[in-house]
């Protein structure tokens, strides 16, 4: 079977399209024929091994994110049955409950082997059911970015009716939480550099925009949106460096700042008191478990969400995609369709 690989350096010159077995399910495994993948912001930094020894070894198929359809079962498998559409949850080993060092040491796409490959073959207990009204495309993108979202949006900020939400930039992450900021019936800021770009975030609902290029103070307009509440409730922080001191001046005292991203830099200068007196809470989120991804689908199944898709491009063609997530022409998804002969 067809899959792309890293082998023989850390570099995107080796990654290649190689040949390997096709896997056959054991006890408790799922065999998946692939159908799509999408890509996040995470597969820009895994060929370089950008996480260090937490990236994975060589040999290593690349990607987090797809969808499959269900064409074999080992022994005892009950989660699923042939013919189910799934998509692996980002973290294999992460069921529920806290976060901890080995449930982390289980992401798929480095260090265990992603869904770059036209059979996957994984636990049942790290695939979930996708609901029927989702394209093969718009179920590719939900495994990271959507369970980002949801994690920071639903779990940590658990965002209610009316509440203030910021959001920065139009990207994957973004969009999702756009979406699921609105569903739970929150005011939504989006932030962004082009005007092309926040006019798109009004449309997907997004109730005030903020041109962070043109205002480069953005906190202020960003303090009077949301004055009736003191400030935001809730940031969806992803550019780092260059943006959490200007989040931390807008949110409410109490209020959630979910550091999503580090776009700008690695290394802000906080004013600490302003955290401590204004009992600011700064959440880290990486992406989430799988009762979260399933608690999700319920919700996006139940007002048919549906995610943004950017650009699609074929099997053969991951460094092109590759170039358009680093590089992206639009807002939406960027999406990998493993042939027509899947579909």
């Amino acid at each position: 079977m067809r899959v792309f690989q890293i082998d023989g350096g850390w570099s995107f010159d080796h990654l290649t399209v190689a040949e390997r077995p096709e896997p056959v399910p054991q006890a408790g495994q799922v065999l998946i024929r692939m159908q799509a993948a999408s890509l996040n912001a995470r597969d820009l930094i895994v060929p370089l091994r950008g996480y260090g020894r937490a990236t994975g070894e060589l040999p290593l198929i690349p990607v987090s994110d797809g969808v499959g359809t269900v064409i074999g079962l080992g022994e005892g498998v009950t989660r699923v049955k042939i013919g189910d559409r799934v998509c692996p949850t980002y973290f294999q080993g992460w069921i529920a409950g806290e976060p901890s060092a080995e449930r982390f040491a289980t992401a798929l796409g480095g260090p265990l082997d992603g869904v770059m490959a036209d059979r996957v073959c994984l636990s049942e207990d790290g695939v979930v059911r996708v609901p029927d009204y989702l394209t093969h495309e718009e179920a590719a993108t939900l495994p990271c970015a959507a369970v980002t979202a949801w994690s920071a949006i639903s779990i940590h900020a658990a965002t209610r009716p009316g509440d203030h939400v910021l959001i920065q930039g139009t990207g994957g992450v973004a969009l999702f939480a756009l979406a699921f900021a609105k569903l739970h019936g929150a005011r939504v800021t989006v932030i962004s550099s082009s005007d092309a770009k926040l006019e798109q975030a009004r449309a997907l609902g997004a109730d005030a925009t903020i041109n962070y290029r043109t205002v480069p103070e953005w906190s202020r307009p960003a303090r009077d949106i949301a004055a009736d509440r003191g400030g935001f409730d809730t940031i969806v922080e992803l550019g780092g460096e260059a943006t959490l001191g200007q989040s931390i001046k807008c949110i409410r005292i109490g209020g959630t700042i979910a550091l999503i991203g580090v776009l700008s830099g690695l290394a802000p200068a906080l004013p600490l008191g302003a955290i401590v007196t204004r009992q600011v809470r700064l959440q880290g989120v990486t992406v989430g478990h799988r009762d979260g991804f399933e608690a999700m689908l319920r919700a996006m199944a139940q007002h048919q969400l549906r995610p943004v898709i950017g650009k699609t491009f074929a099997f053969a063609d991951l460094k092109a995609a590759l170039d358009e997530t680093a590089r992206p022409s639009g807002i939406g998804k960027t999406i990998i369709r493993f042939d027509a002969h899947d579909s």
